[in-house]
This record gives C-alpha cells, structure tokens and sequence, in this order.
C-alpha cells in the first residue's frame, strides 16, 4: 500500500528546516506531529525523600534539555545558587548549548560529551575527585548507571521528572499509514490509549534498537528501522521506505 499520510510521535519541529518538511514536499505525504509522552516534573518533596542535597555535589552530569530544566527548577525551588566552580558535563553540543538559559557559560566549567554517553565517560574518569550528581527522569537508560559504577566516580542520581503517557483520545478514529516511535515509552502510551490496538495495514517505524524491541515485544511488525549504515536518520529510512512503496 502506498504511503500517503504518517504521523510521528514527537512535538512539532521548531523552525522550517526540518527534514520532515523536505520528505512532505519531496513525496507529497502528509506529515503529523503529536507527543505521545511528555515530561512533568517531580516535587522538591519527593526529591527530598531521595536525600537528595545540591550542595554535596561538586559536578553535573547533564544528558538532555530536560535534565537542565529541572535540575534549575529544583535548584530554585530549594533555594539554592548554583556555585560559580561548579562543573558541568554535557552529553552533546547541543545540551551544553542549553545549559547557556541558565548560567554565563564563558565563566562556567563546561565539559562537553563529543559522540555518545560512552564517550562521555571517558571525560568524566578524568575528574575522580568530584561528587558527580546525574539528574534523571524515572526511565533512565539502563547502561547509563552501569557506565557509571564501572567507571569508579563517586555520583549519585537523582529522579527530578518523569515521563507521562499523553492523552491520544482524539485520535481514536483517525488512521495513518505509518506511526513513527522514538522510546519503548512511546509504544507503552499507544497502548495505554488504545488497548485495542490492532496494526493491520499500519506501518510501524522505530527509532533505535530498543524501540524496536519495544515495537516487537508489543507484537507488531517493525516495518522500517533507523538508524542503519545506509538510512542514519528516520526521515532517511522513511524516504527509501516511501520511494520503494509509493513507486509501485
């Protein structure tokens, strides 16, 4: 069958550069966005009941955008400055890029991730004597605490958000030839909206090895999976899949 309408399981794309875009001109698909999961953060009284204490910290493991959002939400709501010495270290470009919202990053002590958490690690090894804090959302990636305690620093996690499962009620009866997911949390929120999710003639396009575990275990059929040597991206993977159905 061919494609003709998609609906991908994120926010819409801020600015008019998005791929998605180009793949909507290109192809002549209609393309929709809606989060199937969203964040809310957890109380300063449920962080508290971690024993968590910012002052004890002397560095910031930060993962995502997320992960600054609330660890300066939380800051603010205990009434703590940050201190001018302490160190942050950022996953990716992008999040020490972020982390510019809340602090003068010419006078901070950034260190900045160059691939993946891996990669990370080996610059956080290189700082042992820190108290390193890693702000969390309550469905962390599994290898991140293992990377962690191999890599013998002294940190601590702490749970400041959470994911929730959106509210898709409205789209009961609206039909897409393929559904693009990012997390297993994606998969979980399509089912907790539609228990009865049956995907007959509906693709499934999954976003990283453990979505597509997610996607499987669920008993669907991953029709097309990013990333891959040759489609790196999902709009790359969503463009060879639409050019081999669409062309028949």
């Amino acid at each position: 069958m061919k494609v003709k309408t998609i609906l991908v399981s994120q926010p819409d794309p801020k600015g008019d550069a998005s791929p998605y875009f180009e793949l909507t001109e290109k192809h002549k698909v209609k393309v929709d966005f809606r989060p199937f999961i969203h964040v809310e953060g957890i109380s300063v009284k449920d962080v508290r009941a971690q024993k968590i204490d910012l002052k004890n910290f002397t560095a910031i493991i930060l993962t995502s955008r997320n992960a600054v959002d609330h660890l300066f939400r939380i800051a603010e709501e205990m009434r703590f400055k940050m201190p001018d010495d302490m160190k942050y270290f950022c996953q990716s470009e992008a999040v020490a890029y972020y982390l510019q919202k809340y602090v003068i990053y010419r006078k901070r002590k950034i260190y900045v991730g160059t691939k993946d958490f891996p990669e990370m690690i080996k610059l956080i090894k290189k700082h042992k004597n820190e108290k390193f804090l890693l702000p969390s959302s309550d469905k962390l990636k599994p290898s991140i605490p293992i990377d962690l305690n191999n890599s013998g620093v002294n940190w601590t996690r702490a749970d400041l958000y959470k994911t929730v499962t959106s509210d898709l009620s409205d789209l009961e009866n609206v039909f897409y030839d393929i559904l693009v997911f990012f997390s297993p949390s994606g998969i979980e929120s399509l089912f907790q909206n539609f228990p009865n999710f049956k995907q007959n003639d509906t693709r499934i396009a999954a976003f990283g090895k453990t979505t597509v575990d997610a996607v499987k275990e669920a008993g669907l059929v991953c029709n097309i999976e990013a990333p891959t040597k040759e489609t790196p991206s999902m709009t790359m993977a969503l463009e060879k899949y639409i050019k081999e159905v669409n062309k028949k």
